[in-house]
């Protein structure tokens, strides 16, 4: 059962939005005085952050980082200091006069229903449902066209909505089910494992479990990858050994079994296990980084078989598509930049003996089974186009999209003659399809029951050239008769990293953004997977500042079409993208208003010493890998580039307290050099949401809180009064 099906993430769940009568939209005015009077007006005292003496030497090269002890997310110390910048925090932002109405509003996008697409296991038809404004999306079941009943509801889990079902795999035949729940946002999971008709426990709870899937064999047990518990604390102590083991059921967690890892030989960063459909192989993914991966193969039907090696480097990323006996069909990107399928028999399964199963082509491939038939989905300029192929590899037909957009689905179990997708775009609610197989024939299954009227607005796609050159593609949507007058507050985002792509999808916080008369405008920055490995591989280590440039020349597109203008223009992304905030306002804050890094890798210096950050050097390189990468990372990491006197944009960092993957020292540590060096009347906040991780199953209740505060703070700084 894969993740993507499930409605539990934020970003599912905030596929919709409702809407009134364009008579009763709330509109922007400007109010000069807001900005100009604001220091004054909010009396912003920071909290004094204590500096030591703290240096590091690279190469030569002494680094002070006076705000080290903010990395003890243990200290008393440190939990005073959220406290304090939480209480000047909120206290600017009560005093944002718009805060409450967006707040209002936004409860008010988000409670519609929100079902997912149904999926078979066993008898049964699952689907996911939240009502409205529940916090987290329930699962329910039905059999046949019988009435649907709650088979497990999150909402339950815990008292404030913050323990969030994080993942769920059925047995083959769909009479088990293990699913996983995160506590508090963390990565750390718990898994737990019911009979699906008495719903009781089947076996004990496992516990420990981060960065797995579940993968059944038969009904005996399954396999699941974890790393020890670390020394010291559980939030941010290094994670670098993944394992991966076999659980009896009936057996306690301490006699499973390791079935790969914890040698000089197999230590891995990231290790999964998949057992094929027919429960004959065990196909096993080892990586040091989150690119690249070794690949290893198992009989299953020989318990004693010996591990085959298809793959002994990381110069790749190959996964198991599907088997027909002992035929494997693989996707990778070996000597495919933009992605294949391979075939090959199970006894000779090593790249030199692949046979091409669907060839490479110009555009990126992502691909799904059901029905019997293949789904090969291509990205053109990060639009879906979708082609149904026969189990030969043969073209059946052009699936009929309903429009220019993002596809999502096409997958199912192999006698399955009816599959279901969902499209959406930046203004179009995500519409679920169901798909005849044998006829190719769409019908509407599901429409958004969001009060949201994509004909008030519009979506359009521009190239644009970048600092060397490079075209780069970015979608811009407004609302109808916008005028080009420099006046329009926007909202550029991006992320540009880990071969990540960003194609259009519609958001119902994004909808209270255009309601404002705002634009949103996504650009597919290099260091992403839109256009394949070449494309993902140009935004990376030595090649980084590509990422910052497409995003700086994004913003100078804006301005120069009179979308926009620097007092009007907001700079957001979280993670990975919240690093490519906070360095590109550091570059060149004169071109933005407000800046809003999320959850941000902002020091590239010491990323690598938490967690599992080390697995993210394909990307970023490391201060220890030369004295090259050292001075290049120096050149750009947030932490180490706010300068003394500089007026930089009005900044409200975000991020969570139980964030175990970008921990939040990142944005304590900036957040400290930013208030004081800065110069000027720009507010210099952060908001520390507790009890929170970065991002995954966050309530709803927490959701509308947070984007009604960065709403509020960006409007307020740009002296946009709403009515």
């Amino acid at each position: 059962m894969k993740l993507m099906l499930l409605t539990v993430t934020v970003s599912t769940l905030l596929m919709g939005c409702t809407h009134t009568n364009s008579s009763t939209h709330v509109s922007p005015t400007r109010d000069t005085s807001i900005a100009s009077n604001q220091l004054k007006k909010m009396n912003i005292s920071y909290p004094k952050t204590r500096k030591d003496n703290t240096t590091d030497s690279y190469f030569g090269t002494q680094v002070a980082d006076p705000y080290r002890w903010l990395e003890d997310d243990t200290s008393s110390e440190t939990e005073q200091w959220v406290k304090s910048e939480n209480a000047v925090t909120q206290a600017y932002l009560a005093q944002v006069p718009s805060r409450d109405k967006l707040k209002e509003r936004l409860k008010v996008l988000l409670d519609y229903e929100k079902v997912s697409a149904p999926f078979k296991e066993g008898k049964y038809t699952y689907f996911f449902k939240n009502d409205g404004l529940q916090n987290q999306a329930v699962l329910y079941r039905q059999l046949g066209n019988g009435k649907a009943q709650v088979f497990l509801d999150p909402n339950t889990f815990s008292e404030d909505g913050t323990t969030s079902l994080a993942g769920l795999d059925f047995s083959k035949d769909g009479s088990l089910v293990t699913y996983m729940i995160s506590e508090g946002g963390s990565d750390w999971r718990k898994a737990i494992t019911i009979d699906i008709e008495t719903k009781k426990n089947v076996s004990a709870t496992l516990n420990d479990i981060k960065f797995s899937g579940i993968s059944w064999l038969g009904n005996e047990g399954f396999y699941y990858s974890s790393y020890d518990k670390p020394q010291g604390s559980e939030l941010s102590a290094k994670t670098d050994q993944h394992k991966l083991y076999f659980h009896l059921l009936n057996d306690k967690q301490v006699d499973d079994t390791l079935v790969f890892g914890g040698t000089a030989e197999q230590k891995n960063r990231y290790v999964s296990g998949e057992v094929t459909e027919d429960n004959h192989y065990l196909l096993i993914s080892a990586a040091v980084s989150t690119s690249g991966n070794k690949l290893y193969l198992k009989d299953l039907r020989q318990p004693d078989s010996q591990l085959i090696t298809i793959l002994d480097n990381n110069d790749s990323d190959t996964y198991l598509l599907d088997n027909e006996g002992s035929k494997l069909l693989f996707v990778t990107n070996l000597d495919a930049p933009n992605k294949r399928v391979v075939s090959v028999d199970a006894s000779q399964p090593q790249p030199e003996n692949w046979q091409d199963f669907i060839a490479q082509t110009d555009n990126v491939l992502d691909v799904s089974t059901g029905g019997g038939d293949i789904f090969a989905s291509y990205m053109v300029d990060a639009i879906s186009s979708v082609k149904q192929l026969d189990k030969n590899g043969k073209l059946i037909r052009e699936v009929t999209l309903p429009g220019v957009g993002t596809a999502n689905g096409f997958e199912g179990k192999i006698d399955q003659q009816i599959l279901y997708y969902s499209f959406t775009n930046y203004k179009t609610p995500s519409t679920i399809f169901s798909l005849d197989v044998k006829s190719g024939e769409s019908s509407v299954y599901l429409k958004s029951k969001a009060k949201f009227d994509s004909d008030d607005f519009e979506s359009q796609q521009v190239f644009y050239t970048s600092k060397d050159g490079t075209k780069v593609p970015m979608i811009i949507t407004y609302k109808k008769g916008l005028k080009l007058d420099g006046t329009n507050p926007t909202m550029l985002y991006g992320y540009g990293g880990f071969n990540i792509s960003l194609q259009p999808s519609f958001s119902s916080t994004n909808a209270a953004w255009l309601e404002q008369g705002g634009i949103y405008a996504v650009p597919n920055l290099r260091g992403g997977g839109e256009y394949g490995k070449a494309w993902h591989d140009a935004g990376t280590k030595l090649q980084k500042q590509n990422v910052f440039d497409d995003f700086i020349a994004a913003a100078e597109y804006l301005i120069a079409q009179n979308y926009t203008s620097p007092d009007y223009l907001a700079i957001r992304g979280g993670s990975n993208g919240g690093l490519l905030v906070a360095a590109t306002m550091l570059q060149r804050p004169e071109l933005f208003k407000v800046a809003l890094p999320a959850v941000g890798v902002l020091d590239m210096l010491r990323y690598h010493t938490f967690t599992a950050g080390a697995g993210w050097a394909y990307d970023y390189g490391t201060a220890q890998d030369s004295k090259e990468m050292f001075d290049y990372l120096m050149t750009y990491s947030p932490v180490q580039n706010v300068r003394e006197g500089v007026n930089y944009p009005a900044t409200l960092i975000t991020t969570g307290d139980h964030d175990d993957r970008v921990v939040p020292a990142h944005s304590f540590k900036f957040a400290a050099e930013l208030q004081a060096k800065h110069t000027g009347s720009n507010p210099m906040l952060i908001r520390i949401e507790t009890n929170a991780g970065h991002g995954a199953g966050t309530p709803i209740s927490k959701t509308i809180d947070e984007y009604a505060d960065i709403f509020g703070f960006t409007l307020y700084n740009m002296g946009i009064k709403v009515k």
